[in-house]
């Protein structure tokens, strides 16, 4: 518990994120990396999984983070569980919602009632990929550039406007496992980045359509980045 911070008033001021999971909480861990950051405008205050045994419920034990499982293999339908992960969600207040390998088809209902404050993380250069699988159908298509993207959550699967996109090479070699390595080691960067990016007001939606502010050079150690992502220290 040695990791827990101060919530200073400059910590208060920050926007606060919910993030839901369902694994391993790698990309949460990274989200919680970068709100380590005097300047990074967001903090991870608290998490929600519907598995009782996910792995990203020591990663937020260890920061301090107030976690809760809900199990959805208890509740009788998708909308009875739904109905009391709102019921958290909303008892929370958070200014975002942060999906990070959160394993659950979200009903229309349940998004609407976070238009635009839904973010999530899927493993493809959307809209291309959409679904499972993504780096084996990426190689079985032969493409040559493969990634990550950042986007609000609509109604449509992995749709909605897209924040922002890292994009990898697909080497000659690769299989899939090795091409997947390579997209969450972008997704490890790109996630806290396109955070940033929204909780400062650097990108906002207008109307269908996303709006970037201060869009520069896009290249970091092999991998484009767009918008572009700067090297500060709270990007691993």
């Amino acid at each position: 518990m040695s990791d827990i911070r101060p919530e200073t008033k400059q910590a208060q001021a920050r926007k606060k994120v919910l993030v839901l999971f369902s694994g391993r909480g790698s990309n949460m861990a990274s989200l919680i990396a970068a709100s380590m950051a005097a300047d990074y405008p967001a903090i991870i205050t608290h998490a929600i999984t519907n598995v009782p045994d996910a792995g990203g419920l020591e990663i937020a034990e260890r920061h301090g983070i107030s976690s809760k499982v809900l199990d959805h293999k208890e509740f009788d339908t998708r909308e009875a569980h739904e109905q009391a992960l709102v019921e958290l969600i909303n008892a929370e207040k958070p200014d975002l919602i942060c999906l990070a390998g959160y394993m659950r088809i979200l009903t229309d209902k349940f998004v609407k009632q976070y238009r635009g404050k839904i973010l999530n993380i899927h493993p493809s250069l959307l809209p291309a990929f959409k679904g499972v699988d993504t780096h084996h159908r990426a190689r079985l298509a032969g493409v040559r550039i493969h990634g990550a993207s950042v986007h609000f959550v609509d109604e449509t699967l992995d749709g909605g406007q897209i924040i922002a996109q890292a994009a990898v090479p697909v080497e000659q070699n690769d299989d899939d496992e090795s091409l997947g390595a390579r997209v969450l080691e972008a997704e490890h960067r790109l996630y806290p980045h396109a955070l940033e990016l929204v909780a400062s007001g650097k990108v906002r939606l207008s109307g269908s359509r996303i709006v970037v502010s201060n869009s520069n050079k896009s290249t970091m150690g092999g991998t484009l980045f767009s918008p572009s992502i700067e090297a500060k220290k709270y990007i691993r």
